[in-house]
């Protein structure tokens, strides 16, 4: 069988294994180190933002969100108008219309096409700068 007789065995056994609640004391200590570690690490790498370029920041996530959402908003209503039978046919045939009738009002002549693109050059340059 075994040359170790069982008295070694519990000895040994007794010496390496901590009893009560030593082990979650030792755990619970370098866990509150390693925590304060990571904690000072943070503030250290937050008190090098710029935080007064923050308002740019968040105000693009905002209107980021907002068009996100409203994406998500618009594609659920016209899915929900495109399960419908007549109403896209409608709608391609009312495009159709809106495009025609502003083209005969926006395109017909070469002044009327020339003021269309400076509105739009202006728009650029307003916007775009």
């Amino acid at each position: 069988m075994s040359d170790v007789s069982p008295e070694t065995n519990e000895v040994s056994s007794a010496s390496t294994t901590p009893v009560g609640n030593s082990v979650s004391q030792e755990q619970e200590s370098n866990f509150s180190e390693r925590y304060s570690e990571v904690m000072a690490k943070v503030n250290e790498t937050l008190n090098q933002v710029d935080w007064s370029q923050m308002g740019k920041y968040g105000k693009a996530l905002g209107i980021i969100a907002v068009v996100i959402v409203a994406q998500v908003v618009i594609k659920g209503v016209i899915d929900t108008i495109n399960l419908l039978p007549v109403v896209p046919g409608l709608l391609e045939l009312l495009g159709v219309v809106v495009l025609g009738q502003w083209s005969w009002q926006n395109l017909t002549t070469s002044e009327k096409r020339n003021a269309v693109f400076e509105r739009v050059q202006n728009l650029r340059k307003e916007y775009l700068g």
